[in-house]
């Protein structure tokens, strides 16, 4: 039977499921979220208060906030400036397979699209950190399409054993894992994780994973838990802004950091904001897309709420609009990225999974944040 044929809500043979009620709680505040009910005067309340409440968060993410992102800068500058001084973090993504079994209507990869796929050797890796660490980077992103039969965790595993040798910090983006995977990847070397839900909006998410077992809503919702049950040190959110009504998943996406974080408050907490991108065979625009002034208000709204939390920003976005948040708002920037499979050194053996925006290099990022008045940092973790 096709998995589009099952209930996108019940976990398929292997998935593990953990003991929670946070998607539970998740859900039913975003049931319950009209962002239409909020005023000024909501707003006005929620800016003078030094820890915004949900009731505050629901707020300064609504309409009624628009007029006030000014301000709303002004006090995430603040809370940034005092959790995280100047500093700007920089990292690089390395897409290290691009093979996928989802069929998700919105994503370059998905398996029904027709684009180069491939994954790096063990040679090719070597050879794309070697040269990712002479830029000076001490931090990596490891991505994989999602695809165990093309990329496993134990080929997954090798990848992060390599990449440890390089690297202080290796953070992983691939499909959900069991905790015991979480657990033998961690062992392996790496220390981070990140998630993106893409809509938090079960019936939305329904409709766009149409097969594939990241049809499963639960197992991808959790796994950030799994992953902090595994010994990982932090793990980050996110979903897919433009996919569903931006507000409500941008709500959904800071409870479900800020349950976590209640439940797991010695865990490392980031958001990243993706919107919709065009990519290979759709460049296509969406009613729904996210304009910079909206991205904008949903990353201070995160920090107001979070003032702890990470915020990264990527290079979808322009280089105009990555100069401006970091420092005010984002605390981590990608630098000298390529999202094909390999293209650092090694030649680009698969597609991009979207399309970048700011193609800049490490050493073209490094100053821009000098010449901001910031510091890049390129390490803020040792491994023990």
């Amino acid at each position: 039977m096709a998995l589009h044929k099952i209930d996108h809500m019940t976990y398929l043979d292997g998935m593990e499921a953990i003991d929670s009620d946070i998607m539970d709680k998740v859900l039913e505040h975003l049931r319950e979220y009209d962002y239409r009910q909020y005023t000024a005067q909501d707003v006005q309340r929620a800016l003078v208060k030094e820890q915004l409440s949900i009731d505050d968060y629901a707020a300064v993410l609504s309409p009624a906030a628009m007029p006030y992102l000014e301000q709303m800068a002004q006090r995430a500058l603040q809370e940034t400036r005092k959790h995280f001084g100047n500093s700007v973090h920089l990292f690089t993504p390395l897409y290290i397979a691009n093979y996928c079994e989802n069929l998700c209507a919105y994503c370059g990869f998905n398996y029904k699209n027709r684009i180069r796929r491939g994954k790096l050797s063990a040679d090719e890796l070597e050879k794309e950190l070697q040269a990712i660490a002479e830029t000076g980077l001490q931090d990596i992103l490891i991505l994989t399409g999602e695809s165990r039969r093309q990329s496993g965790p134990a080929y997954i595993g090798e990848a992060v054993k390599m990449a440890a040798k390089y690297f202080y910090s290796v953070s992983l983006e691939i499909y959900p894992l069991n905790i015991d995977e979480y657990k033998f990847l961690h062992e392996c070397g790496a220390d981070y994780v990140c998630v993106y839900q893409e809509t938090y909006n079960p019936d939305k998410y329904d409709e766009v994973h149409v097969d594939g077992p990241k049809r499963v809503y639960p197992y991808r919702f959790h796994a950030q838990e799994r992953a902090l049950m595994a010994g990982m040190r932090g793990v980050a959110f996110g979903a897919l802004l433009g996919l569903d009504d931006y507000r409500k998943d941008a709500f959904a996406t800071g409870l479900h950091a800020y349950f976590i974080q209640q439940k797991y408050p010695h865990a490392e907490i980031s958001f990243s904001v993706p919107r919709l991108r065009p990519y290979i065979n759709n460049a296509g625009l969406s009613p729904r897309d996210v304009q910079e002034k909206q991205l904008l208000h949903v990353m201070l709204a995160y920090r107001l709420f979070m003032p702890f939390a990470g915020i990264t920003i990527s290079t979808r976005e322009r280089p105009r609009f990555r100069d401006h948040v970091i420092g005010m708002v984002a605390t981590k920037i990608s630098a000298g990225v390529r999202v094909g499979v390999g293209g650092h050194l090694v030649e680009e053996k698969g597609d991009e999974q979207f399309e970048i925006s700011d193609p800049r290099s490490v050493k073209e990022i490094h100053q821009m944040i000098i010449n901001r008045g910031l510091q890049p940092v390129y390490n803020d973790y040792v491994r023990v």
